[in-house]
């Protein structure tokens, strides 16, 4: 089994992938990728590479801009035909929702054989859905370092309001020109840091979940997680500058951590419950017609705030009498009312979900409390091995500029603590959140974050 960590990033995506000790082959196959400076200039390859003629070009009236026009120069000139589409942007940013899609399909023409997306997440995450409904590779020419799916399998997207992960299929070719990444607004500079810093908690949860509930974990994709992770923060200091290397290394680390992601087969590598008060947040914003912020600068306030409770959470021990009231107290009645509080009109879902997922099953709950009691030290250090000094990190972030505050965004209070108290039920995926409710912990946990958002 060869070591992740020391192979060249072009490595890790080898067809045939790699037998692992896990049990899994850890496959994230690709047909083309380069980062670096310039790397725009490999398109017209990358598209012969993956074995296609006549490219579908998908961008936004920014990305076009930014690089959109350029590729398709670069395309022409190469004799490659192609088809160019715009998404109309209306003076607001695109979404990654139904409508969106909709209109790149109802621009498709169906000569072509590959789709090419010209964007970052959003423009990524459609052509990946695109690609998936119409059988076809995509690719991304990328135009921001700042969110990890470039390589991944899955797309965060709107469904009727609410942020859903659609698994379909992870590009078959990336292009990310650092020239053009470091010329991105400095907000998905931030992002992209914000996304990254994620992954300490992900990797915390991860284990955590894989000690209470017996998830799936594979020792040697965190490992190369860790090190891209590493190589991020070393560089960091040097992204309001636009410095070279913070770029390329931000660059690879979001690559890497989508790689992981498909090794994994799972989001668990990537995230965990900083990313979802993003999507609470993003959620409660798409029930009040609101804009939102970047899911990355979104991540980072997330993942500090998320930092606080780990501080207090290597305080607590687990009490099985405390657990137990509290789930006597919470009534499937009461759980309702706490739903429809939160979640508005995406609150059927939610209780849709739970109907299949069964969390709240009162077995269920014994079994996991047993496991947390029984693994309580090896939670803890995991806790202690993978999460970083909360101020120096913080202090980091801070010096880059990025916000790290809720009220930085617009985000209140309020929203913060019915987010956090939310996360549990918005996907069926054990975190800290989860472990709190099983500990009859959830409305403690809720008070401290609620006096501590904004410090």
């Amino acid at each position: 089994m060869p070591d992740f960590v020391s192979l060249p990033i072009r490595e890790l995506i080898r067809p045939e992938g790699f037998a692992c000790g896990c049990g899994k082959r850890h496959i994230c196959a690709m047909d083309y990728l380069a980062i670096g400076p310039g790397a725009i200039a490999e398109t017209p390859a990358m598209v012969r590479a993956m074995g296609c003629c006549r490219p579908f070009v998908v961008c936004d009236e920014n990305t076009f801009s930014a690089a959109g026009r350029q590729a398709g120069e670069l395309l022409n000139q190469a004799g490659i035909a192609h088809v160019l589409y715009v998404i109309p942007c209306h003076g607001q940013k695109i979404a990654p929702a139904e409508w969106e899609v909709g209109s790149a399909l109802m621009h498709f023409d169906p000569a072509c054989d590959l789709i090419l997306g010209v964007g970052s997440g959003v423009i990524n995450d459609i052509c990946k859905v695109l690609g998936n409904a119409l059988r076809l590779k995509s690719a991304i020419v990328g135009t921001a370092p700042s969110m990890d799916g470039y390589a991944s399998n899955s797309s965060s997207m709107e469904l009727n309001h609410v942020k859903m992960t659609l698994f379909n299929r992870a590009p078959r070719g990336i292009l990310l020109d650092t020239d053009i990444l470091a010329r991105a607004p400095m907000r998905m500079l931030w992002a992209g840091l914000g996304d990254m810093a994620a992954k300490y908690i992900a990797l915390c949860e991860w284990r955590m979940s894989h000690l209470v509930t017996g998830e799936y974990y594979c020792e040697d994709v965190a490992a190369l997680m860790r090190s891209a992770l590493r190589k991020v923060m070393d560089a960091a200091e040097g992204i309001p500058e636009r410095d070279p290397a913070a770029i390329q290394a931000i660059a690879e680390g979001l690559v890497i951590s989508g790689i992981a992601m498909a090794y994994a087969e799972i989001s668990r590598p990537a995230s965990g419950l900083e990313h979802y008060f993003s999507h609470m947040w993003e959620m409660m914003a798409l029930e009040r017609n609101r804009p939102y912020d970047l899911h990355g600068i979104q991540v980072g306030i997330g993942t500090v705030l998320t930092l606080k409770m780990y501080r207090k959470f290597r305080q607590i021990r687990p009490d099985r009498a405390r657990a137990e009231a509290y789930w006597r107290d919470m009534t499937d009645e009461k759980w309702r009312a706490q739903i429809e509080r939160i979640f508005g009109k995406t609150a059927p879902e939610i209780i849709e979900m739970e109907r299949r997922a069964g969390k709240n099953d009162w077995a269920g709950h014994e079994q996991r409390l047993d496991s947390i009691i029984r693994n309580w030290d090896g939670i803890q250090r995991a806790v202690m091995e993978e999460l970083p000094d909360y101020a120096a990190l913080r202090a980091l972030m801070e010096k880059t500029g990025m916000p790290v505050k809720p009220s930085q965004i617009g985000v209140s209070v309020e929203d913060t603590v019915n987010a956090f108290v939310g996360t549990r039920d918005a996907r069926n995926k054990y975190m800290s959140c989860s472990l709190l409710w099983d500990l009859g912990l959830t409305e403690e946990f809720a008070d401290y974050l609620k006096k501590t958002a904004e410090e």
